[in-house]
């Protein structure tokens, strides 16, 4: 079986952010054919269309990372109702320069998590909107809004609530199952 590379991109700077912690945990529960890669965005700067001519290296290197991969997953936290600056920042570089996006075709999963009860429901919806002006597809069902408790992940990175984890290993075989049903990016 061909390995499937899925890059994740995690919408919060925080070393132990609870979406990183969650990022870690889910990346464990994808088959063995499925192969993650982070795809940073903390040392993006800020866009600034004055350099789509001359993208720096880190924008180049985040483009062909992006590129490079069969499938993403986002792990989103909730910012004032909606998803993180630097987040939305990494998705208008991988856009541009205009004609040129990185996006467009590369199917996609969506989770946050959040202390609060709603989890990420509101940023998530956003973060869908803006992918889909950028041609990504994205899982449609289920939404994994997950609320964050101390120690639903312990230090190995597993999910230590039994429901938790069976609920979001449902949203990881239906992710598996939708990014396969797409062909591999041409080079």
């Amino acid at each position: 079986m061909s390995t499937t590379k899925i890059g994740v991109i995690i919408g919060s700077l925080r070393k132990e952010s609870f979406n990183r912690q969650l990022a870690k945990a889910v990346t464990k529960l994808l088959p063995s054919h499925f192969q993650t890669e982070e795809i940073a965005i903390g040392d993006l700067p800020l866009y600034n269309q004055d350099l789509d001519t001359a993208l720096p290296a880190s924008v180049v290197t985040f483009k062909q990372q992006v590129e490079s991969v069969d499938g993403l997953l986002f792990f989103t936290p909730e910012y004032n109702r909606s998803y993180s600056g630097v987040l939305k920042n990494a998705l208008d570089w991988g856009s541009r320069p205009w004609g040129k996006s990185s996006w467009p075709g590369t199917p996609a999963g969506i989770m946050g998590a959040s202390p609060g009860q709603v989890g990420t429901a509101l940023a998530q919806e956003h973060l869908r909107m803006v992918l889909s002006a950028l041609d990504v597809p994205v899982l449609p069902q289920p939404s994994i809004f997950v609320q964050y408790t101390g120690g639903l992940v312990d230090a190995e990175g597993k999910i230590t609530n039994e429901a938790s984890a069976k609920f979001i290993q449902g949203f990881v075989d239906r992710y598996v199952a939708w990014v396969e049903k797409f062909p591999p990016p041409t080079p």
